[in-house]
């Protein structure tokens, strides 16, 4: 079964994003430990598209990350790598290194190697509108990656579709963990990223269930960018410590990369892997939060999305846009890992890759061995 472009967060929770009503669950704490239980569940099988075009020939398709230092942007693009190559076309790839220029100098490169297809890998479609719309005069076909706060086609500019989990259940899951883990006694500092709309609706979304959970505060929102992580995070974890202390129980973030800069700060002031603030990450699941939660070491959580299977979902679905097909409108759904099914679901490699045969069900729609 296909699952369709729906927000499946409750129908409160949306409510209070739309209007900033605050929201009144029964039992937000047992709210919380049922989505939990659900998110952090092994994943069916395939539950993707089954049908669609072959393979469309002698394509080249080109992956623009909006930084490769950005486990999620650089997973999705080997995912792209390696579903090229099952499907016979030419992959090209370059790196927007993080800043607003470097992103349009990359994409500016790539519609002058006049591809096929290219791909937004995590480049925010507002901030690089103008090149796109020239990208798509061209002719050439655009595929989003976590490129706006929604799946599915843009509504203004020619994106043909945006490969994303549903950035709403991704951000209850990480703000439900603490909730349910300290029975709604939660001191939240949420960090996030205003360059990129779906962090900001991440962020949003983390702030309203920590707001409804019991006694939860959300000591603060922090606006830092991602592609600054490694400078602006040891101080700025320091003056966090300092301003708020003990009340400071969890960290909340739109992405595992505030987390790799914390530790030393944290274990500067005599606070131990295990210790509070706990760490949760609303995406990606990069190698390096695997490696931590698996050992402990400064974080308890990731919601990590599938991203090398979501590299060949971008495949898929450019395939169809070059047959003039619409998108599938499948969304792969995210799993919260914990130290509880780390060993179970995280596998030897540090990565979320479910085992459900996506490769070879999407081979099978090209035509392709």
């Amino acid at each position: 079964m296909i699952v369709k472009r729906t927000i499946t967060t409750t129908a409160l929770l949306l409510a209070a994003l739309t209007t900033g009503a605050s929201v009144a669950f029964a039992d937000a704490v047992a709210d919380a430990k049922a989505f939990v239980e659900k998110m952090s569940k092994p994943n069916a099988p395939w539950n993707g598209p089954t049908t669609g075009p072959k393979a469309a020939a002698g394509k080249t398709i080109f992956y623009v990350s909006t930084d490769q230092r950005n486990g999620g942007a650089r997973g999705a693009g080997e995912g792209v790598k390696a579903a090229a190559q099952r499907i016979g076309w030419t992959f090209k790839e370059s790196d927007g290194q993080g800043s607003v220029a470097g992103r349009a100098t990359a994409l500016n490169q790539a519609i002058a190697s006049k591809p096929d297809i290219i791909v937004l890998g995590g480049i925010d479609a507002t901030e690089q509108a103008a090149v796109i719309e020239e990208a798509g005069k061209q002719g050439i076909t655009l595929i989003g990656w976590h490129s706006y706060g929604k799946a599915g086609p843009h509504d203004t500019l020619p994106i043909f579709t945006n490969i994303t989990t549903d950035p709403l259940d991704v951000a209850r899951a990480a703000a439900s963990y603490p909730c349910a883990e300290t029975g709604g006694k939660v001191g939240a500092v949420i960090f996030t990223d205003s360059t990129y709309e779906i962090a900001v609706k991440k962020s949003d979304a983390m702030a309203e269930v920590i707001k409804v959970c019991g006694e939860s505060k959300v000591l603060e929102i922090v606006d830092t960018p991602l592609a600054d992580a490694s400078n602006r995070m040891p101080q700025l974890t320091t003056s966090l410590l300092q301003r708020h202390g003990a009340a400071w129980t969890t960290s909340l973030s739109i992405n595992d990369l505030t987390f790799d800069f914390m530790a030393p700060s944290l274990s500067a002031a005599g606070i131990g892997g295990k210790d509070n603030p706990l760490a949760i990450s609303a995406g990606d699941g990069s190698e390096v939060a695997f490696q931590r939660i698996r050992a402990g070491e400064y974080q308890a959580g990731t919601v990590a999305e599938p991203l090398l299977l979501q590299g060949w979902q971008i495949v898929d679905e450019a395939n169809r846009a070059e047959n003039g097909e619409k998108e599938s409108g499948f969304i792969a759904p995210p799993h919260l890992f914990l130290p509880s099914n780390i060993e179970f679901d995280g596998g030897p490699a540090n990565t979320y890759d479910p085992n459900n045969g996506y490769a070879d069900a999407y081979a099978k729609i090209w035509g392709v061995k």
